[in-house]
């Protein structure tokens, strides 16, 4: 099946381009509607960290920890790397006696304006813990330690990521058609759309109280602390961060790169998942923000709405010259 078009651009009364994609809402009775193809498999990025923190919480190496939902909502985050991140994961190390030396994630300049001004001021490089993903890493590490793996985490064969392949499986419902290494160096396990969107659906079950079990409490704890820590989750200005604060708290969201996006709405039951195929941030951000509205999961005139989908593009003069718009069958019934 092909992909569907989503979100359009159109500049003086034509429409100049498209974002096309792939998206599905699923609840615990099966899918609920379907946008494009709901078998593409595609690689979930980063919107999947709350799969990969399940064995983190499930193993009861965060508990042994005296972990809490300021460092899980962290283990499942792609922070700005602002100081109020790097401090956060660099204590939490150090909690363990580890250091940022101990992480796989590499490093890179933080996307935060004040922190990246400071480093490019006083001549510093940045370090793991600017890492976008380093809370994830600390969440491994934390993982490692208590079972007292070899220092390699983030290797494929290595039993921390063979227990996560092993948790995608089961939440999703599938054998994952493969994996690649992610910008973190971690591997990133291939499902389907349908299959992502099945396992949101899981933790929205688990959050509303269906979840039973070790799965479903770490479920649940996961879901919690993202909605309540929705600034660790991104930061100042990111979609992940704005949109969970414009639900209060009702929804969990989360980005992952190359343009996919996942929600959690525990009080409908729903989880949602959505890949646009160019890979363009644009287009996933006002996709999403369109089904978050299109299910009453966000107020259509609450200004996030606006910045996502609705508000006219200016240009370097601050003139109205473009708008995004929704493509005719998006979203449609549901």
């Amino acid at each position: 099946m092909a992909a569907a078009e989503m979100i359009e651009l159109w500049r003086g009364g034509l429409r100049e381009s498209v974002h096309r994609g792939h998206a599905v809402v699923w609840d615990q009775g099966g899918m609920v509607a379907a946008w494009g193809d709901p078998a593409a498999v595609i690689f979930p990025r980063s919107s999947c960290k709350m799969i990969q923190a399940l064995p983190l919480v499930e193993s009861g190496a965060a508990d042994a920890a005296g972990l809490g939902a300021r460092q899980l909502a962290l283990a499942c985050a792609s922070h700005n790397g602002a100081a109020l991140h790097v401090g956060a994961v660099g204590d939490w190390l150090g909690g363990l006696g580890l250091a940022e030396s101990d992480l796989r994630c590499g490093a890179h300049m933080p996307q935060d304006p004040a922190e990246h001004r400071r480093l490019l001021c006083s001549d510093q490089p940045p370090c793991q813990l600017h890492n976008n993903c380093s809370g994830k890493h600390a969440g491994f590490l934390t993982w490692n330690r208590h079972h007292r793996g070899n220092a390699d985490y983030h290797l494929p064969d290595h039993p921390l990521q063979q227990a996560i392949a092993a948790a995608t499986a089961e939440v999703c419902g599938e054998t994952p058609a493969g994996f690649g290494i992610d910008g973190c160096s971690a591997p990133n396990f291939a499902v389907s759309i349908a299959g992502l969107a099945r396992a949101m659906a899981g933790f929205a079950a688990a959050s509303k109280g269906a979840g039973q079990g070790v799965r479903g409490q770490a479920q649940r704890r996961l879901v919690q602390a993202m909605v309540a820590h929705p600034d660790l989750v991104a930061g100042e200005g990111r979609a992940c961060t704005r949109l969970m604060q414009a639900m209060g708290g009702r929804v969990a969201v989360k980005t992952g790169a190359e343009a996919v996006f996942v929600a959690i709405a525990p009080e409908r039951g729903l989880g949602i998942a959505l890949k646009i195929e160019d890979g363009g941030t644009r287009g996933s951000e006002a996709a999403i923000t369109a089904l978050l509205v299109h299910y009453g999961l966000l107020d259509p005139a609450h200004p996030v709405v606006g910045k996502y989908l609705h508000r006219p593009l200016r240009n370097w003069r601050g003139v109205d010259v473009a708008e995004r718009r929704l493509a005719e069958s998006f979203p449609g019934p549901g």
